[in-house]
């Protein structure tokens, strides 16, 4: 008995090794793999330096993303590919994690992309892909943040699992021939961008869905709610006859209902407000992305107004009351004066801030933010810094004129200060799309997704123009800028970068300037205490590494926990011969524009070197850029 025993447990190990032969005769190398994936397709013409004689990553295989020498993206858009997909092949490829097929002609039921489980982006857009989609498909997906799988042909219902993603940012299913209900959102919701335009969905959107706007649901002709302006309940008394004697009343109703959902939308929009602007810009003095809860009352500071041409009447109205008790600088009374510099954006008055809504932005290294939206349409921002008495009130009077008369597209000019001696104001018109920092590593929506090549190529073209503005205008100064990082560059609608917080350095007090402002972060004040012009070059360095590799620099964190060295990322991958691998992902699928992002991330490696000698000069390094074209 006990010699059968031992032959049964020898014959299952003889099959379990067998099993994992087979397995490992089957494995692929990458290049195999990708190899196979080809075969699988036809119409393949634009992938014919898939070479079995080549690397995928060394040779830069068209519509392959490589990180750290692993294939990590395949991006086949607009590549007119149809055939089927190997995805037993795809499940070789052990770091994939992004895949695009959008704009090709792909179809049939869709491919078992769910055994790609650690896929994080899925674009399968302006296919031809049809049928329905298993209700559990997404189910073992579970690392998926954005899926598009609009204008192809797919019917049935929208499956649960999908609606169920954790982590999911991004979803697009408009254009389709989904139906039935629409399934919740996992609570809390984390979806961002939306569109399930153009279906045949029908019954009442959820709740979990209230924060988009109708252009989200638009085209479903039995899909109601307030979003659509489209009661529930009337729609199934639509297909029910009426007395005529009804009618009259029944349109009373419906303006009624009509008038309700304005009214509902109006407040849906006012909460949206409010949200955006607690996480439009998060910032602390730690990791620039912590949100703060509302100040008291009685940590805001009485001002009155008074402008640059005309002198306005001292107002006794209460504006911020103070937090220093028996302070009373500038008046009698204790109110400060409010002075425009800038009347730009027209002059406005004490009475004008006390009547707008004040809410909390968030705080800086140099202070905390308010936005107040007044009541003829002007939004600004009230940045309260203490840590600015370096300088009298007539040599800050002189500087914040200087500031109020700068003209130049890429630099936000302020508007308006107050003088205390404890601490000062200082009034700017609000951005609403808010920082750089914010657009690149907080939001997952449609400004992220809008930050492709040109539009990163325009931010860093904008900044360093504003520097060269800077540098030419304080050339006297050791530190032109001083703070220079992605929270300090505010986009406007149309992307173009505005910078803020600039030419502070001689107003601030010398120990907080070295604790707050990221100039101090250079190696030459780290190693040495001291800071020179090049000190911007070093800030100017990083934000490109930033902009063009997607990762947010640990440079910028006091605790130096969390983010990425990319200074020393950079600095390897260089020594290395391997610069392509640092490009991000979403951007990178721009094939034909790889050796211009490269050339770039040599231009900010070159900005970052360690001894400011051998640094680029900001003239030199503005030259460089601007020799880059899209």
């Amino acid at each position: 008995m006990a010699a059968v025993r031992t032959r049964t447990v020898f014959v299952l190990s003889l099959l379990t090794f067998s099993f994992s032969l087979s397995k490992l005769a089957f494995s692929l190398t990458e290049n195999e793999a990708l190899l196979k994936v080809k075969s699988s397709f036809t119409n393949a013409e634009a992938l014919d330096d898939w070479d079995s004689r080549s690397s995928p990553c060394v040779k830069r295989w068209a519509g392959i993303i490589c990180f750290g020498g692993l294939i990590t993206g395949l991006h086949l858009s607009d590549f007119g590919l149809s055939g089927t997909i190997d995805i037993e092949a795809l499940q070789q490829l052990r770091a994939l994690r992004t895949l695009s097929l959008k704009n090709n002609s792909f179809s049939g039921q869709i491919p078992a992309f769910n055994k790609l489980g650690a896929l994080k982006l899925l674009l399968l857009s302006h296919n031809k892909f049809s049928g329905q989609i298993p209700n559990d498909f997404f189910s073992s997906m579970t690392s998926l943040k954005k899926v598009w799988l609009s204008n192809n042909d797919f019917t049935g219902n929208i499956p649960v699992s999908l609606m169920s993603l954790p982590h999911l940012l991004e979803l697009h299913l408009e254009g389709n021939q989904f139906s039935g209900q629409i399934p919740p959102l996992r609570t809390p919701p984390t979806v961002t961008s939306l569109d399930l335009s153009h279906n045949k969905l029908e019954g009442e959107i959820p709740d979990s869905f209230s924060k988009f706007s109708n252009e989200s649901f638009l085209g479903n002709d039995r899909l109601c709610g307030k979003q659509l302006d489209r009661d529930c309940s009337s729609m199934v008394a639509e297909s029910l006859p009426q007395p005529a004697v009804e009618e009259k009343k029944e349109s009373a109703n419906s303006d009624g209902h009509t008038k309700l959902a304005i009214g509902i939308g109006v407040l849906v929009v006012m909460g949206i407000l409010i949200i955006a602007a607690f996480t439009g810009r998060k910032k602390d003095t730690d990791d620039d992305f912590s949100i703060l809860e509302k100040e008291t009352p009685d940590e805001m500071i009485p001002v009155r107004v008074r402008s640059i041409k005309k002198p306005a009447e001292g107002s006794t109205r209460r504006g911020f009351d103070s937090s220093r008790k028996g302070s009373s600088h500038g008046s009698k009374n204790g109110m400060g004066d409010l002075i425009m510099i800038n009347d730009e954006k027209g002059a406005f008055g004490l009475p004008d801030l006390m009547k707008a809504a004040a809410e909390v932005l968030g705080n800086g290294g140099l202070g905390s933010a308010y936005k107040a939206v007044m009541t003829n349409g002007l939004s600004v921002v009230v940045k309260r810094m203490r840590e600015m008495n370096k300088l009298g009130k007539d040599g800050f009077d002189v500087e914040m004129r200087r500031f109020g008369r700068i003209k130049h597209k890429n630099i936000l000019a302020p508007l308006a200060y107050h003088y205390r001696k404890e601490e000062k104001l200082l009034v700017s018109e609000y951005v609403p799309k808010g920082s750089l920092l914010y657009v690149l590593h907080g939001d997952r929506g449609a400004c992220h997704a809008d930050l492709n090549w040109p539009t990163r190529l325009k931010i860093i073209k904008g900044i360093s123009s504003a520097l060269g503005f800077l540098h030419s205008e304080y050339a006297t100064y050791d530190l032109p800028h001083g703070n220079l990082k992605s929270s300090n560059v505010l986009l406007s609608e149309n992307y173009e970068p505005l910078i803020i917080d600039y030419a502070l350095d001689p107003l601030t007090n010398p120990n907080h300037a070295a604790q707050a402002m990221f100039a101090y972060k250079s190696p030459e004040y780290i190693q040495h205490q001291q800071i020179s012009p090049k000190s911007d070059v070093y800030c100017l360095g990083i934000i490109i590494l930033e902009i063009i590799t997607g990762k947010f620099p640990s440079q910028y964190l006091t605790n130096g926990k969390g983010g990425t060295d990319v200074v020393q990322w950079v600095l390897q991958a260089s020594s290395e011969k391997r610069e392509q691998d640092l490009i991000d992902p979403e951007i990178a699928s721009n094939t034909s524009s790889i050796d211009q992002m490269v050339q770039l991330l040599r231009i900010g490696e070159a900005c970052i070197e360690s001894s400011p000698v051998q640094r680029l000069d900001m003239r030199e390094a503005i030259r460089r850029i601007e020799q880059i074209i899209v």
